[in-house]
């Protein structure tokens, strides 16, 4: 018997368990929480005016947060395309 897919299920792709889709938002939600934390921190440190060689840590720093938040914005769409929610 051939698959329906439904408006959220991209052709040809699997949803995730409902079980499993909910346990992976909740830690991406709370993945969400712990990096505003530090994007907020990062930019108060560089309201700062830090000098070297603690600036190029800060530089160092944002480039692996904006990382890590695109990463999580990545999930998240992954997320949506492959549960029914």
């Amino acid at each position: 018997m051939k698959e329906t897919s439904t408006s959220n299920e991209p052709t040809g792709q699997q949803q995730i368990p409902d079980a499993l889709s909910q346990e992976i938002r909740r830690l991406a939600h709370d993945l969400s929480n712990a990096l505003e934390i530090i994007v907020q921190t990062s930019y108060l440190l560089n309201l700062a005016g830090l000098e070297e060689p603690a600036s190029d840590w800060l530089r160092m720093l944002d480039s692996g947060v904006a990382k890590a938040v695109e990463l999580n914005q990545e999930l998240r769409e992954y997320l949506r395309q492959h549960t029914r929610h």
